[in-house]
């Protein structure tokens, strides 16, 4: 990130820097000190998903006025908040239901969220924090002309349907990460296949080696708060 994203924001004039930091620690969860280190390199807000609880350190942090989100759909009375106003931009942590957990449901959590926001035309950049790639594209379809973006996350593997929907807003069903590209996923191959093959549980470490960078680019014009463009930007660092 420190490497990459300075000279990426200055080459296409960047206003607004999100990176989900759901996996930042260590490869599992978000902690002060790995959240202090992406706001250094340039992250305005950062998200998060189902590994938001992994360290009680972090609690604070979502109490606190840092741009740090935890998904909005968790029950109300957990710590921290699912959304928060940036640079004039409105942005959204959602996590998934399918193969993720027992959360509240996400696409009721945007109708009553939107409902607070609509007599407001800014920009909305929503992270979908979900597995299945049928409910990350049945949230696009959802949100579509209601959002400016719903951004996938969560698989690490990035998928080539970037483009806008007929309403108007920027979707990809998945992102993909930054991590290493010679693992599994981000992780090491030798102990993810060792735990395939054994299936006793095992804390997995980082993949080494070249990093893939993975990234969308939105453009959003501010008059209407539709989506105007979208790319995705996929660099390597040795």
């Amino acid at each position: 990130m420190k490497e990459i994203l300075p000279g990426l924001c200055a080459e296409h004039n960047i206003d607004l820097v999100i990176g989900n930091g759901e996996n930042a620690a260590g490869g599992l969860g978000l902690t002060p000190g790995t959240a202090e280190e992406l706001f250094d390199s340039g992250i305005d807000v950062i998200t998060t998903g189902n590994h938001v609880w992994a360290y009680n350190e972090l609690i604070p942090c979502l109490n606190s006025e840092l741009a740090i989100l935890r998904p909005l759909n968790y029950p109300p009375m957990n710590p921290g908040r699912g959304y928060l106003l940036k640079n004039n931009v409105l942005i959204v942590n959602l996590v998934g239901r399918v193969f993720m957990g027992h959360v509240d449901c996400p696409f009721r959590a945007m109708d009553q969220l939107l409902a607070e926001f609509q007599h407001k035309s800014i920009p909305i950049i929503v992270d979908f924090h979900a597995e299945a790639t049928s409910e990350k594209v049945a949230m696009g379809r959802y949100l579509d002309g209601r959002v400016s973006a719903v951004l996938g996350t969560h698989t690490h593997v990035g998928t080539i349907d970037a483009r806008i929907l007929p309403g108007g807003t920027a979707h990809v069903t998945d992102i993909g990460m930054v991590g290493p590209t010679d693992s599994v996923i981000g992780d090491d191959p030798d102990s993810v296949i060792n735990r395939f093959l054994t299936q006793i549980p095992s804390r997995l470490s980082v993949g080494k080696g070249k990093v893939s960078f993975d990234a969308i680019l939105v453009e959003v014009d501010e008059k209407t708060a539709k989506a105007i463009a979208i790319q995705r930007i996929q660099k390597s660092v040795y």
